[in-house]
């Protein structure tokens, strides 16, 4: 069972208070790096401790891996010591996720987010060799994201023991959204948990959770991190308090369109970024969309 040590050791890596950081764009459509160290700062000012960069809300699929250094460069010389900086380097290629991993070193990360292979359904034994290998690669503290509505495996219980064996694997980014066999996860090893679903913030914390990668940060990040040291402090009643204050965000940034496209109009909304623009395949928020948010961030208090 994870021990206040191995806490501690995960929330020095990682922080506790994240944000899986959407990547702006010019109105060309090309990488904005004055706008990410913006953004950047923006979140960490505001209760951010650490920062997932070209994770899937960073639209990693469709940014080249030449802009996923740069963008680790841009973010880190922002932020400087303020905040942990995560890479997102997984993919569905063992052999291309060690490059990023290698990257990710050599652009300065303090440590990677690595998301179980999509698309080909690898059984465990799989899994666990993709997940030792490029843990080993990269050379950083390794967090584990197991989110089997868009990887279509989930990583198991025994798989997620076995790798808490690496010394290189701390935590887990948990969007499973099965409370119960994480919880078993948090009792046979010493694997750190984030809530990787904003809608299970609150629940996961409850369980034992030491922190949360959270989409919706991004538009309320004050509440986030008063949700997270309450719970720490064992002040549920100021974490629910907390938690209440962003659930019509959650239902606002999460159930009504992709995550990136949703917080990247609430974010033009806020004057945070210059524009909504995403890449394709996904589409830009429509102006009846946008209106819709904009009446959700007014209503409460977040614009």
């Amino acid at each position: 069972m994870v021990d206040g040590t191995a806490a501690a050791r995960a929330a020095d890596a990682f922080g506790t208070v994240c944000t899986a950081m959407v990547t702006p764009f010019t109105d060309t459509g090309a990488l904005d790096l004055d706008g990410a160290a913006a953004l950047a700062t923006h979140l960490v000012d505001a209760g951010n401790d650490s920062l997932v960069i070209s994770g899937t809300t960073g639209e990693s699929p469709t940014t080249t891996d030449d802009e996923k250094y740069e963008l680790i460069r841009a973010v880190g010389g922002a932020v400087g010591s303020r905040a942990r900086i995560i890479a997102g380097v997984g993919s569905f290629s063992t052999e291309h996720s060690v490059e990023l991993a290698k990257q990710a070193n050599k652009a300065g990360a303090h440590g990677v987010l690595i998301v179980t292979p999509y698309y080909s359904k690898p059984p465990q034994a799989g899994i666990l060799h993709y997940m030792e290998t490029v843990a080993t690669a990269g050379d950083l503290p390794a967090m584990l994201y197991d989110i089997p509505g868009r990887s279509a495996v989930p990583i198991t219980t025994d798989t997620l023991v076995r790798l808490a064996e690496h010394p290189s694997i701390l935590a887990v980014k948990d969007a499973k959204g099965n409370l119960y066999e994480s919880s078993w996860v948090m009792s046979r090893s010493d694997l750190a948990y984030y809530s990787g679903e904003d809608a299970l913030n609150l629940a996961l914390l409850a369980h034992g959770a030491i922190g949360v990668v959270s989409v919706v940060a991004h538009v309320c990040p004050g509440a986030y991190a008063r949700m997270v040291h309450a719970a720490a402090a064992g002040d549920f009643d100021a974490a629910r308090a907390a938690h209440f204050e962003t659930l019509p965000m959650v239902r606002a940034i999460m159930t009504r369109m992709q995550g990136a496209i949703a917080v990247k109009a609430a974010l033009e909304a806020q004057n945070v970024l210059a524009n909504r623009l995403v890449r394709s395949p996904l589409v830009s928020a429509t102006t009846d969309e946008v209106l819709t948010l904009t009446d959700d961030l007014k209503q409460n208090g977040f614009l």
